[in-house]
């Protein structure tokens, strides 16, 4: 497997980002963390195309609250390692390294937040090692099986994703953001990629997305959903108001996973698909007061 590491000066004075970079060896990669704070892990799970960078308006807030944040950069993304050829990535792959990431910290008693593949992969995970999390906040994700059909929505960003010649990280991150970001901004979501070679992860994740029921991933899927009917801790959905990819999503989650029952689930106004740049002090707020 032929291996591509973003150089260090890539991440150097990026704004709001003055995080120590930690890192840790899953297999023969290697994964970047952010590690801010002590008390009750908080695991911020990114998705595509973006990295820890989205949760940069959260981790202090956090922190100050007596939280620890972990916020890891996926195989493929931030600081964390690049396999060079497409085809190195599978949904499985993605779930070995990240569950390889969280024994490896050894993170107990976790509360995760995800968003986006943060979700397909983490609500996966978190039924897998079910003992090792406490409570959950869903924003804008889902776990898909497969057997029902994505939204429009999804099959034009998954043609737009293979077959547009440059994929602009940054530009893709701020399209689906309510807010307009500074270029300063845009060219902090791109640091990590310095050209088309080290996009392989990107390029490949809307590929890796379950959308007929013989998907690769569609059984262990079907597997933690098992586990997430039955899923009795606390449990709670944080979604924007403004994004057409995982519109409603919030609703079916409430009425299959049990923990979410009886509780006033919050919908963030005025965010977009990556609720986290648009509201990030409103979502870090959510899971601050989340009990």
């Amino acid at each position: 497997m032929e291996v591509l590491r973003t150089p260090d000066e890539r991440f150097r004075d990026l704004p709001g980002y003055p995080f120590e970079p930690h890192y840790v060896e899953v297999g023969r990669l290697r994964m970047h963390y952010i590690d801010e704070g002590a008390g009750p892990p908080v695991l911020l799970l990114h998705g595509e195309p973006s990295w820890s960078y989205l949760y940069r308006k959260m981790i202090p807030l956090l922190a100050g609250a007596g939280f620890r944040a972990v916020a890891p950069d996926l195989v493929g993304f931030g600081r964390s390692d690049k396999p060079a050829a497409r085809e190195d990535y599978t949904y499985q792959r993605h779930m070995d390294w990240l569950t390889g990431f969280v024994l490896a910290l050894d993170l107990r008693d976790i509360i995760l937040v995800c968003q986006d593949w943060g979700g397909l992969l983490g609500l996966r995970l978190a039924a897998e090692q079910a003992g090792r999390f406490a409570r959950i906040v869903a924003a804008n994700t889902f776990l898909p099986t497969g057997d029902h059909r994505p939204p429009d929505a999804f099959f034009a960003w998954q043609q737009f994703s293979q077959s547009v010649p440059v994929m602009p990280i940054g530009g893709i991150v701020a399209r689906g953001c309510t807010t307009a970001l500074a270029p300063e901004v845009v060219a902090a979501y791109d640091a990590p990629f310095p050209d088309e070679h080290y996009k392989a992860g990107a390029r490949q994740f809307p590929l890796l997305v379950p959308t007929h029921p013989d998907d690769p991933a569609s059984a262990p899927n079907r597997a933690a959903w098992e586990i997430l009917k039955r899923w009795d801790k606390p449990f709670l959905t944080a979604f924007s108001d403004q994004d057409p990819i995982t519109r409603g999503g919030d609703r079916l989650l409430q009425k299959l996973i049990p923990g979410a029952a009886g509780r006033a689930h919050p919908t963030i106004t005025g965010g977009g698909h990556f609720l986290q740049e648009d509201r990030g002090e409103a979502l870090a707020q959510v899971v601050i007061d989340f009990r």
